[in-house]
């Protein structure tokens, strides 16, 4: 399963990216998390039901510092997990 999430809220500058990083590595899922110009958080992930279903448990909770106030989460084709490294930070945007 490959899901894209927008976290919006106080998401930059509070350590947000990182903690779904560890997270997300945690998990053993692919993808990537990254700013947004918008200043707010986008992530693809690629794993299981249950690793995707924990990953979001963890986004809604949200990093110390942070305050999640909303998600938009988007199912995405199977194939957009080929070519997904080990989850990854990437640049700012």
């Amino acid at each position: 399963m490959v899901r894209h999430y927008i976290i919006k809220g106080r998401v930059q500058g509070v350590g947000f990216r990182w903690f779904v990083f560890r997270e997300a590595s945690a998990l053993e899922l692919c993808g990537w998390v990254q700013n947004t110009v918008e200043g707010n958080v986008e992530v693809l992930a690629a794993g299981s039901e249950e690793q995707l279903r924990e990953l979001d448990a963890c986004l809604r909770r949200g990093s110390r510092g942070s305050r999640v106030d909303r998600i938009e989460q988007t199912e995405r084709p199977a194939a957009e997990a080929e070519g997904l490294k080990p989850f990854e930070i990437e640049g700012a945007w």
